[in-house]
């Protein structure tokens, strides 16, 4: 069931589609954001709130890609807070690739923790998306 809206796993269990939602699978939990076009101003790509659990798992940014082209894209920043309290920033590129067009950060997440994920770019085309996932399992008392 999603914490917080969005599309996601509905009752049946079965994945239909992005959801900036942290979805649970039994002892697992996933959010998608789908692609989204890049933008160099701030876009959130995740929100959700945690509930009575401990995450632990990973986030990954994808940086923006032109999903015509691989050799057009740009550099992309992720803020990634809890509770309004930035606890990492991370960078991908996906044009020069002279850095990793993907980047994972660990993360532990406490339970009832406000999760935001903001993607930021240096490109703004309407060829370039970029993504961000969180995939974990979840532990309950």
């Amino acid at each position: 069931m999603a914490i917080i809206g969005g599309a996601g796993n509905p009752v049946g269990g079965s994945f239909t589609g992005p959801a900036e939602a942290l979805e649970i699978y039994g002892d697992f939990a996933a959010a998608y954001s789908g692609t989204i076009v890049d933008s160099t101003s701030p876009i959130t790509h995740l929100s959700f709130t945690t509930g009575n659990y401990l995450f632990v798992g990973e986030i990954q940014l994808n940086a923006a890609v032109d999903d015509d082209n691989p050799a057009n894209g740009g550099a992309s920043t992720c803020m990634i807070t809890f509770n309004d309290r930035q606890v990492a920033l991370i960078k991908a590129e996906g044009e020069q690739e002279k850095a990793p067009a993907s980047v994972v950060q660990p993360v532990i997440i406490p339970a009832y923790t406000e999760v935001l994920c903001v993607v930021d770019s240096t490109t703004a085309s309407g060829d370039n998306y970029t993504s961000v996932t969180c995939t974990g399992k979840i532990y309950r008392e």
